[in-house]
């Protein structure tokens, strides 16, 4: 067991932060700039994309468990 700890914990370490970083913000431009064009089909499947995407997976993840003040609530 404490092997397969230590592999999703090398796992976690091995994530290129920045690219994680980078590919949602510049989901969220894309959903500002349709916005602004007043593209709703394009809004709405960009939000799609985003609330599904890996990248915005893990950097949510990452908040809650690293970032976030409340950190050490219990259950999270």
């Amino acid at each position: 067991m404490t092997e397969f700890v230590q592999q999703i914990s090398d796992d976690w370490r091995a994530v290129n932060w920045p690219q994680v970083e980078r590919t949602v913000f510049r989901l969220q431009q894309r959903i500002y700039r349709a916005s602004q064009r007043g593209d709703t089909r394009m809004v709405k499947s960009l939000q799609r994309l985003l609330s599904t995407s890996w990248s915005a997976r893990m950097l949510a993840v990452r908040r809650v468990t690293q970032e976030n003040t409340g950190k050490k609530t219990v259950s999270v």
